[in-house]
């Protein structure tokens, strides 16, 4: 195997993914280049199969399609012979533009004889075409749910088996989750938010149907006969709706008894038709998650200062904060779920490791153990995990983000967790407790929560959003007026209740008293706390009552392109009774050293735009894909080569690295988590 190597891009390009060479880096070539990453993960089409940007001779012009692909075994690829033709645009041109649309598509299949598919995307609309001839011999398109994989089975792109079931990859699920809700919000006259909880009741269903008795054949699926023709989709309406029915029973804090499926038949079929390739419970975690949680965030974001959390911060907040099997974890602003997945996936993961060591390789499970496994998982998520939040839209959602990944939905609730415990309502009250194993009636008040070995949380933050509720305010240390000994520099509460406390101010105190006494804590908090003279009894309080383990500070565009607010990650571990005890009988506080780090490159810019590593030089560079890491090709008795690696940029982003870093000095300092 030749040395690994690092290959320099130049600026403004990027490395196609089938034959390696550089193209400009343009929106048309992003969508490209996630289609061609789905022929190869996906459909399994080898790249020598495939061409870009092949020359066509239409007439007197020479256009050049996007991408073309022959049978495999095609000896000579010619015009003549192409198979399927894949025409690639950005998202402002329309299907139906006269020069860049499926018209042009459609031209292009028309003088290639043996052209039997195509398909043209922008990223939000899809079409994929059959070509045939009629009874006079004129070439006819009909519309077709998928294109076929290099197999060409027609059967699995009508009616998908279990087997058959694809894992999806890279961005393909996003691009997925965009055209379906953009079709409903185009084709439906549903505002944003409506067609986003019609499009998640078709997520709901197609989970269903995966999880449902493996013996039994899919039901979430729509013929592509039956998507052409309106008697074919109320049939598929009927079908799904059946499946909607299992999902309210299974879901009945989710939806009401009587929700029904408000899609036309027709839009239903085509969401189907879209979804039912892919296998959503199989997926991996960070490619679901990245896809929903932007589908969410676009569609849900609110007005009380909620700016979701960036995945990167999310999984170097979980990884340092290190949930154990067993230990409860909660977010008490859990927004769209995103700490609670990540934390529930960090536990999942420990699990696999001690199944894998008693049990030998996961692939060698057989089905007792994998049920076993799948029942710990589901044990697990069902009873240590907890949201809370008092946005229901966002609460639904959180609960569909946990049911994508290993469930535990029951205890994600809605309410106001700053309100006084005994004005939060009866049902909350009644199935936290059932969750927590304890009675209703020991959730009194605000020194009775102490409930959660582990929080990690990002909460809404604003002087926009002030609270101003006395009955809310009296609960907590931090909304009284404090006065600062000026000989001293100490700080010192009084009985005076401020007039109003930004939110995340009373989260952090609130977050405290949900902690059992040793618990800890990872919380996104505005630099202002941490470092505004104003403020030092908030860093006071925090003091007395945690020790502060550490402080990782974030770069200003983490929050970027929506919110400029400089934030940090703040790790606490609260101190016992005893331990407070013994440092006011001392007079003073414990000695210890704290963590810190700056995070100076956070993977995109204040726009939002990725940011790749780059060499000495200033060009972006490309390194082999640990995912997948040589790409193969069949030689032409059928046997497999290594054709070349497939390399891929890296994303400018240091969060990964603080966590290593941080375990090493945990160790030196004796912290036993």
């Amino acid at each position: 195997m030749p040395e690994q190597k690092i290959v320099v891009i130049p600026d403004g390009k990027i490395c196609d993914y089938i034959d390696g060479k550089f193209r400009d880096d343009t929106p048309e070539e992003y969508v490209r280049q996630t289609i061609e990453k789905r022929l190869v993960n996906e459909h399994k089409y080898v790249p020598s199969q495939v061409k870009i940007e092949y020359t066509l001779q239409v007439g007197s012009n020479k256009p050049r399609a996007d991408i073309v692909i022959w049978d495999k075994d095609t000896a000579e690829q010619t015009q003549g012979n192409i198979k399927l033709i894949i025409e690639c645009k950005k998202e402002t041109v329309d299907a139906n533009n006269a020069k860049d649309g499926i018209g042009q598509l459609k031209s292009y299949m028309s003088v290639c004889p043996n052209c039997e598919w195509g398909m043209w995307t922008n990223s939000i609309q899809k079409f994929v075409f059959h070509k045939g001839t009629d009874e006079a011999g004129n070439i006819v398109f009909m519309d077709y749910n998928d294109i076929p994989s290099a197999d060409g089975n027609l059967e699995d792109v009508n009616r998908p088996t279990r087997k058959s079931l694809k894992n999806a990859s890279d961005d393909n699920l996003l691009f997925v989750f965009k055209t379906c809700h953009n079709h409903i919000y185009v084709n439906d006259g549903l505002q944003k938010q409506p067609a986003f909880f019609e499009l998640l009741k078709l997520i709901f269903c197609k989970i269903e149907d995966e999880r449902n008795t493996p013996k039994n054949p899919l039901e979430f699926y729509t013929t592509s006969e039956e998507r052409s023709n309106p008697d074919g989709q109320l049939t598929v309406k009927k079908r799904i709706s059946k499946i909607f029915d299992r999902v309210k029973k299974r879901h009945g804090k989710i939806f009401e008894a009587n929700d029904e499926l408000k899609l036309t038949p027709r839009s239903l079929a085509y969401i189907v038709a879209e979804l039912q390739r892919y296998s959503l419970l199989n997926t991996n975690i960070d490619i679901k998650g990245k896809a929903y949680e932007e589908i969410v965030g676009a569609n849900l974001r609110g007005d009380r200062g909620e700016f979701f959390t960036p995945r990167n911060v999310m999984k170097m907040t979980v990884e340092m904060i290190n949930p154990k099997v067993e230990e409860r974890v909660a977010d008490t602003s859990c927004g769209t779920g995103g700490f609670i997945v990540n934390a529930m996936t960090h536990v999942i993961s420990q699990i696999e490791q001690d199944f894998v060591s008693e049990y030998g390789a996961k692939k060698d499970w057989d089905p007792n153990i994998n049920n076993m496994f799948l029942n710990k998982i589901s044990e697990i998520a069902g009873t240590y995990f907890f949201g809370f939040d008092i946005n229901p839209d966002l609460v639904k959602a959180t609960k569909m983000n946990m049911v994508m990944n290993n469930d535990g939905s029951g205890n994600i609730l809605q309410t106001n967790s700053l309100l006084p415990p005994h004005e939060w309502s009866d049902e909350f009250k009644t199935r936290l407790a059932d969750a927590l194993g304890i009675d209703k009636s020991d959730i009194r008040s605000y020194n009775t929560l102490e409930f959660f070995d582990v929080i990690v949380t990002n909460p809404p933050f604003g002087s926009k959003i002030p609270i101003k509720d006395t009955n809310i305010l009296e609960q907590f240390d931090l909304a009284h007026v404090w006065q600062k000994n000026k000989k001293t520099g100490v700080w010192t509460m009084t009985k005076k209740l401020q007039s109003s406390v930004p939110p995340e101010i009373l989260f952090i105190e609130r977050c405290t008293q949900f902690l059992k006494p040793g618990g800890r804590m990872g919380i996104v908090l505005p630099d202002s706390i941490l470092g505004s003279p104003g403020l030092g009894y908030i860093r006071e309080w925090l003091i007395r009552n945690h020790r502060i383990v550490a402080s990782i500070d974030l770069h200003q565009d983490t929050f970027q392109p929506r919110n400029g607010t400089q934030t940090s990650v703040l790790f606490l571990q609260k101190k016992t009774q005893a331990q407070k005890d013994k440092e006011e009988k001392s007079g003073q506080m414990s000695d210890y050293n704290i963590f810190m780090a700056m995070v100076e490159k956070i993977g995109h810019d204040k726009r939002g735009n990725p940011i790749f590593k780059r060499d000495k030089e200033g060009n972006e560079i490309l390194v082999p894909d640990t995912n997948n890491n040589l790409r193969m090709d069949m030689t032409g008795d059928g046997s497999i080569t290594v054709a070349h690696e497939q390399k891929v940029k890296v994303e400018d982003d240091q969060t990964p690295e603080v966590p290593a870093i941080f375990t090493e000095w945990k160790v030196q300092e004796g912290l036993p988590w």
